[in-house]
């Protein structure tokens, strides 16, 4: 005799019951949760909420290349002109171009005598 029914007495519990089997327990649609389908519908729902979620920054960084290029453009066009007014400034400065400016505004150098012809034959007033 084992020790357990010593201890006991030949008294022994009876067995437990199963449970009974679920009324639709197999069939598709009976109530319980099909994790494989569960499964899917989530991944699907997790994927496109991670692709709304990287739309947004995905934009920005197209309209921040756009704006790049465009400001790419806008920084040449000012070079360009900076070099344009650079060359301006230079042959305003040259010799020349001044003798030429203070002529045209009357001035004369010094120990030059000045003239005023009237009714000169180029001259239209």
């Amino acid at each position: 005799m084992s020790v357990r029914a010593q201890t006991y007495g030949e008294a022994r519990r009876p067995p437990r019951r199963r449970p009974a089997p679920r009324k639709n327990a197999g069939r598709p649609g009976a109530g319980r949760i099909q994790w494989d389908r569960f499964g899917r519908i989530l991944l699907a729902i997790v994927i496109v909420l991670l692709f709304v979620a990287m739309v947004k920054p995905a934009w920005n960084a197209v309209h921040t290349y756009r704006q790049t290029s465009q400001a790419k453009i806008r920084l040449h066009q000012a070079q360009a002109e900076h070099a344009m007014l650079e060359r301006q400034v230079k042959r305003a400065r040259s010799e020349a171009t001044l003798q030429r400016e203070a002529r045209r505004q009357g001035m004369i150098r010094p120990g030059e005598e000045a003239w005023v012809v009237n009714g000169a034959k180029g001259e239209s007033r």
